[in-house]
């Protein structure tokens, strides 16, 4: 695989009942693709975690994947919020979700935390108002 293959997935952020989809989708598609367990858990970390912020705080939004042989990229992007305080958002533990998100066992303040732990690479965008980008990269 010389060039770069691209997965674009819409997240529904009005369905829990779909969150992980698309994680589920790209661990196929790695899967069938050769790359490694370790490489793939990663990825699909990454991404669960993602999809399901998407869900919780800003009524769904996107990703795009790009696969090449040595990293595979990904970039989550919402019309949200947006993050007023990154490096709080950051700590583990750290969370705006609601208490109605939390009784269904989501919003525990991890998702930012495993998606940088679980990739090499992690960039946010975020401006109040207007949403959020995040860029992700996992080395092969």
């Amino acid at each position: 695989m010389d060039e770069c293959v691209n997965f674009h997935f819409d997240i529904d952020g009005d369905n829990f009942t779909s969150a992980g989809e698309a994680s589920v989708r790209i661990k196929k598609h790695l899967r069938e693709m050769g790359f490694s367990p370790e490489t793939i858990r990663r990825v699909s970390v990454a991404m669960y975690e993602g999809e399901i912020n998407m869900v919780i705080h800003a009524n769904g939004g996107s990703a795009d994947v790009d696969v090449y042989v040595d990293r595979i990229e990904i970039k989550l992007m919402d019309n949200g919020p947006g993050i007023s305080d990154i490096g709080l958002a950051m700590q583990e533990g750290y969370s705006t979700a609601p208490d109605n998100i939390r009784s269904l066992g989501f919003g525990a303040g991890m998702g930012l935390p495993n998606m940088k732990r679980y990739t090499d690479n992690m960039k946010i965008e975020s401006e109040v108002g207007k949403g959020t980008t995040i860029y992700m990269t996992v080395n092969v």
